[in-house]
C-alpha cells in the first residue's frame, strides 16, 4: 500500500444511481452554529437535499445515522448549492438551492434533542423566484460594494444574467456573442463577473457596466439595439486562453496577490485582476475538479487539482508539491474544519462517493503473513516441470485463432422448428396476393448458467423470408430459469429464397461485465416455401445427378409431396414454388440416376439441395458411410450468364434512373431559387410561368423516385434469383470436380460474397475481382500471370464480357486438374521471379 494516499477519515456513499456534479458540493456553517464547525451540503439531479456533519469515532469510520442532520426530496433536481447571506434584515448565513427554473433560499436550523435520537434539523423556505429562463448556473456576493448581505447572479442556458437583490428581482444582461454557457464567478475586489464564453476567451464585465447596460429582456430587444441606440454592453477585458474552461475560482487571501485561476481541459491558468497571465501550467492528464487555497508561503498560491485517473495534486504556483490516490474519481472538492480538525478536504464523485480525508504518511498497519518454510524437493518439482512443459507443447501446437468454448457455456440457444405448417397463417404484408401464404413456426429457449444482464435475442432468416418479430431484449436472465420466445416464418417477397436457414444471434454482458455472443442456426421446411404439383415431362433446364447407391423411392424420400393414392408414380414427383414456377424431379428405375428439371434455371437450386441433404440423411439412417453423389457435366454456364446479363441490365436502368433523378432535382432547385428571387423582391415582377414550370418539374421527380424505387425491388428480386443459379453452380462444380469442403469453401467465398448488391458495388465487380485472385494464384499457368497486379478500384463494369470469359476460364481450369487453395504453389513448384527489365529479352 503507498504512502501517498488520501486518509480515508470519514466517507458516506449517497443514494442509489443519483449523479452528482461540481455545483452539487458546499460545506460552510449553515445552520450558523457559532462553533466553527462546518456542515457539508449535498444536492443531486434527483433532487435529494442532504446535510452531514461527519463524527467518526476513529478514522476511517464509515457514516453513522446521527452524522446525516437532513434529507429531503425536492421537486426538481438539484444543479448548484450556495450558501451565504441571502436574506434581508439578518447577516446569518442562508442556502441557496438552484433548480432548472427556480431559486430557493432556505434557512437551516436545529431543535435539541432531549432523547438519545440527537437534535432536529429542518430547512425552512425564505423565499424563491421562478425562472423563465432554464437555469445552467450561478454565483452569489456583494455586487456593488453592498455591506452585510449578498446577491445572487444565474446564468441561464441562452446566455442571460439574471440578478437577484435577495427577495427581488433586479435586472437581466445578455452576453455578447453567446454561444454556449460557461463556469463563471464574482470578484468583489473588481467587482466584476468572470466567464469563459463559446469563443474559447476569458471575460470580465463589470457590474456597474451590466447595471446601466440597455434593458434587454428577449433576443428581439438585443437584435433592435443597434450601435448607438443605448449604451452596448462591453467586457473590461477579454484573454483568449484556446481551451473550454471547466471551472473559476478566485483568490483574494491575506499575503497573497489578488489572482483569477482557470481550469481548463489540458492546462491551468492564473491571471491578474486586469486580465494578464502570472502564470500557466500544462497539464497531462485530463483534470475533474481544482480548489484554489491559502498557502503558507508568502505571495505563492496553493491548488487542489483532482484528475480523471483518481489522483489528488497539490501545486504550489506551478510546482506540484504532493499527490495522493483517491478511491474515485473527484467532480467536486472542498476544504472544511471539523472536530478541531482544520483542512480536512471533502470530495464528491459523480455517483455519490463522498469522502472526507487528509494527508498523511502514516503508514499502513497491514503486514504480510510470514511464508512456511520447507524443504524443497528437486525431484517433485522436476516431475512438475515435464508435466507443464508437455501441457503448453499440447496446447501450442493447435493454431485456431479464436479460444476452445469451455465445457459448460454460461448461456445456450436451442432453437426448434415446428414438424407442421401453422393451422391459421402469420403471414403479415405479404406480397404474394395469389394465394394464402403459409407460415411456421419456430421456438427459441434461453438457458443460462449465471445470471446474464443485458440480454439481446436476434432473429435473422434471408429475404424475400421474414419473421413476425425478429428482436427480443431481456434485463436480465437469473440461472436455471428458460426463456421461451415464439416467432413465425413466412414468405415476404414475391420471388423464392436462396437459402432455407436462419440463425438466432443472442448477444449478453457476463456477470463481470464481459460481452459474449452465441450463435445457433436453424432450417426451415421446403414445404414453407413450395406445394405439391403435378409432374410435368416438358422443361427448358434439366440437371441429372449420379449416385453410388441404388434407387431409392421418391415418396420415401419427400414423404410430404408424394400422393399415396397413386403407387404407381413412385419414381415422379412435381413440387410448386409459391412464388415462382414447377419443377419435376424423376428417378431412373434401372440406374441410379435422378434429373431435376424446371422452367426457369434458378428454380432447380432448392429441389437439388433438399435431394443431396435428404440423400444423406436416409443413407446415414440405413448406416450407409459410402454414399457420394456427382455430376457428369458441362456446367450450363450459358443459362446462367443469362441471369447475369439480366441483373447487369437491371443495374444500368437503375443508375439511369438516378441520373434522371438528379439533374430533375437540380432543375428543381434552380426554379426554386428564381422564384425566391422573384418573391423577395420589393418591385413585384411577373413569374414568367415559373409556378408552372416547377409543378411539372416536381411531378417529374415524383414519378421518378417510385420508378426508381420499382425498379429497386425488381432488381433486388432478380439478385435472388442469381444467388440461387449461383449456388446451384457452385454446387454442381463441386460435384462435376469431386472438390473437398475446403475447396468448396474457397468457391462460396468467391461467388456469395455477404456485402449487399448496390450500385456502388454490385455482384459483378466484386465476384470479377475475386475470380481474377483465383485465376493468378492458385489456378495459374505461369510466373507470367501470377506477376499480374489488379491493384485498380471497384467500379461498376461496361459489360459483362470480362466476367463471363474469368468464369469460363476458372472450369475450364479445374477440367485440367487445377485445385483451388488458398496457396499458389499447389499446381506448380514457385516460379522463379524474374526482374522486369529481362522480360523483353529472354535466356537463350
Amino acid at each position: 500500500m503507498s504512502l501517498f494516499k488520501a486518509r480515508d477519515w470519514w466517507s458516506a456513499t449517497l443514494g442509489d444511481q443519483e449523479e452528482f456534479d461540481q455545483g452539487c458540493l458546499c460545506v460552510a456553517d449553515v445552520d450558523n452554529s457559532g462553533t466553527g464547525q462546518d456542515k457539508i451540503i449535498v444536492g443531486s439531479y434527483m433532487g435529494f437535499l442532504r446535510i452531514f456533519s461527519p463524527h467518526p469515532v476513529k478514522a476511517g469510520d464509515r457514516m453513522q445515522a446521527e452524522d446525516l442532520l437532513l434529507e429531503v426530496q425536492l421537486r426538481d433536481p438539484v444543479l448548484e448549492v450556495q450558501v451565504g447571506k441571502f436574506v434581508s434584515g439578518t447577516e446569518l448565513f442562508h442556502l441557496a438551492v438552484l433548480h432548472p427554473r427556480k431559486l430557493s433560499v432556505y434557512a437551516v436550523s436545529g431543535t435539541l434533542g432531549n432523547v438519545e435520537h440527537g437534535n432536529q434539523y429542518q430547512i425552512k423556505l425564505m423565499y424563491e423566484h421562478n425562472l423563465q429562463r432554464i437555469a445552467c448556473n450561478m454565483t452569489h456576493g456583494p455586487f456593488g460594494g453592498v455591506k452585510g448581505r449578498d446577491l445572487i447572479c444565474i446564468q441561464s442556458m441562452d446566455g442571460m444574467l439574471m440578478f437577484f437583490e435577495q427577495e427581488s428581482y433586479a435586472f437581466g444582461r445578455y452576453l455578447p456573442g453567446f454561444l454556449l454557457p460557461g463556469p463563471l464567478s464574482y470578484s468583489s475586489r473588481t467587482d466584476s463577473f468572470i466567464t469563459v464564453s463559446s469563443c474559447r476567451q476569458v471575460e470580465s464585465y463589470k457590474y456597474q457596466v451590466l447595471a446601466v447596460a440597455t434593458d434587454m429582456d428577449t433576443r428581439r430587444d438585443m437584435e433592435q439595439h443597434k450601435l448607438g441606440s443605448g449604451k452596448r454592453l462591453v467586457a473590461d477585458w477579454v484573454l483568449n486562453i484556446g481551451e473550454q474552461a471547466l471551472d473559476i475560482g478566485i483568490v483574494a487571501f491575506n499575503q497573497t496577490a489578488y489572482s483569477v485561476i482557470i481550469l481548463g481541459e489540458r492546462n491551468f491558468f492564473c491571471l491578474k485582476e486586469n486580465g494578464q497571465i502570472r502564470f500557466m501550467k500544462k497539464l497531462d492528464y485530463s483534470p475533474s475538479c481544482f480548489l484554489p487555497y491559502c498557502s503558507v508561503s508568502e505571495g505563492t498560491i496553493n491548488t487542489l487539482v483532482g484528475n480523471h485517473n483518481n489522483i489528488l495534486l497539490v501545486y504550489q504556483d506551478v510546482t506540484l508539491k504532493w499527490a495522493a490516490q483517491l478511491p474515485h474519481i473527484a467532480v467536486a472538492v472542498k476544504v472544511g474544519n471539523f472536530q478541531d480538525l482544520k483542512g480536512v478536504i471533502v470530495t464528491l464523485s459523480d455517483s455519490g462517493h463522498l469522502q472526507c480525508s487528509y494527508f498523511g504518511t502514516d503508514p499502513s498497519l497491514f503486514q504480510a503473513p510470514k511464508i512456511d518454510s520447507r524443504e524443497i524437493n528437486y525431484e517433485e518439482l522436476d516431475v512438475e516441470m515435464k508435466e507443464l512443459q508437455r501441457i503448453i507443447k499440447e496446447a501450442s501446437k493447435t493454431q485456431d485463432i479464436l479460444p476452445k468454448t469451455e465445457k459448460e457455456d454460461d448461456l445456450t440457444v436451442i432453437s426448434t422448428v415446428s414438424p407442421d405448417l401453422d393451422t391459421v397463417s402469420q403471414a403479415i404484408d405479404s406480397e404474394i396476393g395469389t394465394e394464402a401464404v403459409p407460415s411456421i413456426t419456430v421456438k427459441i429457449i434461453i438457458r443460462s448458467r449465471l445470471t446474464v444482464q443485458k440480454t439481446k435475442v436476434s432473429v435473422c432468416v434471408q429475404p424475400p423470408l421474414a419473421v413476425t418479430r425478429d428482436q427480443f431484449i431481456f434485463d436480465s436472465i437469473e440461472p436455471g430459469v428458460p426463456k421461451a420466445m415464439i416467432l413465425s416464418v413466412f414468405l415476404k417477397g414475391n420471388c423464392s429464397p436462396a437459402e432455407l436457414e436462419g440463425s438466432v444471434v443472442v448477444s449478453y454482458s457476463t456477470p463481470t461485465g464481459v460481452p459474449r455472443v452465441v450463435l445457433c442456426k436453424f432450417r426451415l421446411p421446403l414445404r414453407l416455401v413450395c406445394l405439391p404439383a403435378q409432374s410435368s415431362k416438358i422443361a427448358n433446364h434439366k440437371l441429372t445427378l449420379d449416385t453410388n447407391q441404388p434407387p431409392v423411392n421418391l415418396a420415401v424420400l419427400f414423404p410430404e409431396f408424394a400422393d399415396h393414392s397413386n403407387d404407381e408414380q413412385t419414381n415422379v414427383l412435381g413440387f410448386r414454388l409459391i412464388a415462382s414456377g414447377s419443377i419435376t424431379l424423376l428417378a431412373s428405375k434401372t440406374s441410379q440416376r435422378y434429373r431435376i428439371q424446371s422452367e426457369q434455371f434458378e428454380d432447380l437450386w432448392l429441389i437439388t439441395k433438399e435431394l443431396i441433404l435428404r440423400f444423406e440423411e436416409y443413407f446415414r439412417k440405413q448406416g450407409n458411410k459410402d454414399f457420394t453423389c456427382s455430376f457428369s457435366g458441362p456446367v450450363p454456364l450459358q443459362e446462367y450468364f443469362e441471369l447475369i446479363d439480366h441483373h447487369f441490365e437491371l443495374r444500368l436502368d437503375a443508375e439511369k434512373y438516378e441520373e434522371l433523378l438528379s439533374e430533375r432535382a437540380r432543375q428543381f432547385r434552380a426554379i426554386e431559387r428564381r422564384l425566391l428571387t422573384r418573391f423577395k423582391d420589393k418591385t413585384p415582377a411577373p413569374l414568367q410561368n415559373l409556378d408552372t414550370l416547377l409543378e411539372g418539374t416536381y411531378r417529374q421527380v415524383i414519378a421518378l423516385a417510385d420508378a426508381g424505387e420499382e425498379k429497386q425491388r425488381i432488381q433486388f428480386q432478380m439478385f435472388t434469383k442469381l444467388r440461387s443459379a449461383t449456388q446451384l453452380v457452385v454446387m454442381l462444380i463441386g460435384l462435376w470436380q469431386k472438390l473437398s469442403k475446403d475447396q468448396i469453401a474457397i468457391l462460396e467465398a468467391t461467388f456469395l460474397s455477404p456485402l449487399q448488391d448496390t450500385q456502388e458495388l454490385g455482384w459483378e465487380e466484386g465476384v470479377d475481382a475475386a475470380v481474377s485472385h483465383l485465376l493468378r494464384t492458385c489456378l495459374s499457368k505461369s510466373s507470367k500471370e501470377q506477376a499480374l497486379n489488379l491493384t485498380s478500384q471497384l467500379s461498376m463494369p461496361k459489360d459483362t464480357a470480362r466476367l463471363k470469359k474469368h468464369i469460363t476460364l476458372l472450369c475450364d481450369r479445374l477440367s485440367k486438374g487445377g485445385r483451388l487453395s488458398l496457396s499458389a504453389e499447389i499446381n506448380q513448384q514457385q516460379p522463379l521471379v524474374i526482374p522486369d527489365f529481362q522480360l523483353d529479352h529472354p535466356a537463350e
